[in-house]
């Protein structure tokens, strides 16, 4: 292996922390891995690497909204709900490096179903499916993104 192929898997694997992280934007990440080394590479298969990647990322993109959108929507979650889930997660991950985000978008989330719903058990359900939801993305952003980083692997084995 290369050390520009060295480069390009260092920005990969950054990517895949990124997706589960979600401290860095880990499927751009990725995908721009892979355009560097296509851009470099030059070669058919290089293109086609790239095109596996670009698709692979996008249907998860598309994926991830559908399927925690139906989660959210069967528990019957509101979208302001999760906006200040959010906006509370945002001020976390600054309040308290790494941990603040999930701990804070956990509370957000309780408290404004709290407000709505004027109950604790349903609230904690609604920041439960809210939690699912959430680790659905994950899941699916780094399946499209593990699919990416091992179509370049396979390519980059194979030439």
């Amino acid at each position: 292996m290369t050390a520009f192929e060295l480069l390009c898997a260092a920005i990969m694997l950054v990517g895949l922390v990124g997706v589960v992280v979600q401290v860095l934007p880990g499927t751009l990440l990725v995908l721009a891995g892979v355009l560097l080394w296509a851009t470099e590479t030059q070669t058919g298969v290089a293109w086609l690497v790239l095109a596996v990647a670009v698709v692979a990322v996008a249907l998860a993109w598309v994926g991830k909204y559908v399927l925690a959108g139906r989660g959210l929507k069967r528990a019957a979650v509101p979208n302001r709900t999760l906006v200040v889930g959010g906006a509370l997660g945002v001020v976390g991950f600054f309040l308290l490096p790494v941990v603040g985000l999930p701990l804070l978008f956990v509370l957000g989330v309780y408290l404004a179903e709290q407000l709505r719903l004027h109950d604790r058990r349903k609230a904690w359900a609604s920041t439960k499916a809210a939690i699912r939801a959430t680790g659905v993305t994950i899941l699916v952003e780094l399946a499209g993104a593990m699919v990416a980083v091992g179509a370049w692997v396979l390519a980059v084995l194979l030439t």
